[in-house]
């Protein structure tokens, strides 16, 4: 592969060391990001608003636990579904009626909270409201590929996407607080479903950037066709079919683990001490720790080998988990939180790159969205655990689940790490590129 970037391919001017400025000039970069950004804003906002509306409506963490984690399962079972869709008809064919059906959905579900439904009734409405989540982080990667087929800019893509994601993690949790806090409790799920709806039917508006159908794209670009359990070419195979796939959806179950855990056991905390309204700022301390060091993992140019940066970084997150629940002052938490945050991204980051020589381009978005489900899972399970733990151990327990979830992961990661080697190549072939089986490339 070329070490240069051409203007032909990103319309920005050739660079030694792509960078994130060079990339942002990327032409017709823009015109997806900000809309994207607009829809990708609910993802962190719902399952915190979930959980301050139904904890208001019946009292308990518990039952607020457990229909927030009904909404990430839904949106973990449906997530790769709808990557599949996309690779295959489209983004736009696949996010016009989703958006239109979470937005409705979501109006369902705040209406029946606050009618004191029956909690089955609750279950009902939270089933669609977690399946039709748009998958908007993993349609604007693929459209970062169709952009950058390619170029080394490729890698800082996958920074910005991480980064991207944080800060939303940064700004979500604390607009719903805010909302569910000072203005009504179900202001939070209704911002959401209302953002959801602006913000997809923007982001599905650009179609130039748009991948073609059955083309694929993703951070990393490059060949085409789904893929056999081997990372070779076969129509109409999962990218889940891949076993390093499999094992990052491990690694990504744990960072859900981390995100679930810490979202209602801070607000168990906050309100423990009674100020609830330091809930969004201790969760936007740990997302902020995220988002800071997203971005100086993305402008360092790395000589460590992706699966072993994954390990140390995977290790390191574990270890800050670790202490989460020993913590018994705000600043200590916050400390901590912070830590851990810092920890995060250089997971996430890395896990995505590693995609890019694991899955051809073909199925990218749905490769994406395994990892996108695989952290709803992950969030659903530990809002579930922690909302119990809290519930019926000590103020605190709650935090057992990052630690628990992290080195769970951290012992698969480990044992399993050379999976995520990507698929071998023959040595020689004409101009030097080959494969055991004929592959369409770009």
């Amino acid at each position: 592969m070329a070490s240069t970037v051409t203007p032909e391919t990103t319309g920005t001017p050739v660079s030694s060391r792509p960078g994130y400025g060079q990339l942002l000039r990327t032409r017709g970069a823009w015109t997806f990001l900000l809309p994207g950004f607009a829809a990708r804003q609910p993802f962190a906002m719902l399952t915190i608003s979930i959980v301050l509306l139904v904890r208001h409506t019946t009292g308990s963490y518990g039952v607020a636990g457990a229909v927030a984690a009904v909404t990430g399962v839904a949106m973990a079972l449906f997530a790769p579904l709808t990557g599949r869709l996309a690779d295959r008809h489209g983004q736009r064919a696949v996010l016009l009626p989703g958006v239109v059906v979470h937005a409705l959905a979501g109006l369902s579900l705040t209406a029946l909270a606050l009618a004191d439904a029956p909690l089955w009734a609750l279950f009902a409405a939270a089933v669609p409201t977690g399946a039709s989540v748009p998958q908007v982080g993993p349609m604007v990667r693929a459209r970062w590929g169709v952009k950058l087929q390619g170029s080394p800019l490729m890698t800082t893509a996958a920074a910005v996407e991480s980064v991207t994601d944080e800060l939303t993690f940064v700004l979500g949790p604390l607009l719903a607080t805010a909302l569910c806090t000072a203005v009504d409790p179900a202001a939070g799920l209704l911002t959401e479903a209302a953002l959801t709806l602006v913000g997809g039917l923007l982001f599905a508006a650009q179609r130039g950037s748009q991948p073609s159908v059955g083309g694929g794209g993703g951070i990393g670009g490059g060949g085409g066709g789904d893929i056999g359990g081997n990372g070779h070419a076969r129509v109409h195979a999962s990218a889940l079919s891949v076993p390093g796939v499999r094992v990052l959806v491990v690694v990504f179950l744990g960072i859900g683990a981390v995100f679930g855990g810490m979202q209602v056991s801070l607000a168990a905390f906050s309100e423990s001490i009674g100020e609830p309204g330091l809930n969004g700022v201790l969760y936007g301390t740990f997302a902020a720790g995220n988002m800071l060091s997203g971005i100086v993992c993305g402008a360092i140019a790395w000589k460590v080998a992706p699966r072993r940066r994954l390990v140390i970084g995977y290790a390191a997150l574990a270890l800050a988990a670790s202490g989460l629940w020993a913590a018994q002052s705000v600043l200590v938490l916050a400390g901590l939180g912070l830590l851990v945050g810092m920890c995060v991204a250089p997971a996430l980051i890395t896990g995505y790159t590693l995609v890019e020589g694991l899955v051809p381009a073909g199925a990218r978005t749905e490769a994406f969205t395994w990892l996108t489900g695989a952290v709803a899972l992950g969030q659903a399970a530990a809002v579930l655990a922690a909302g119990q733990l809290e519930e019926r151990l000590w103020d605190g327990a709650g935090f057992l689940v990052p630690m628990s979830g992290t080195l769970l992961a951290l012992a698969t990661l480990v044992a399993l790490r050379s999976r995520l080697a990507p698929p071998p190549v023959s040595r020689t072939v004409a101009r030097g590129v080959g494969h055991r089986v004929p592959v369409a490339v770009d």
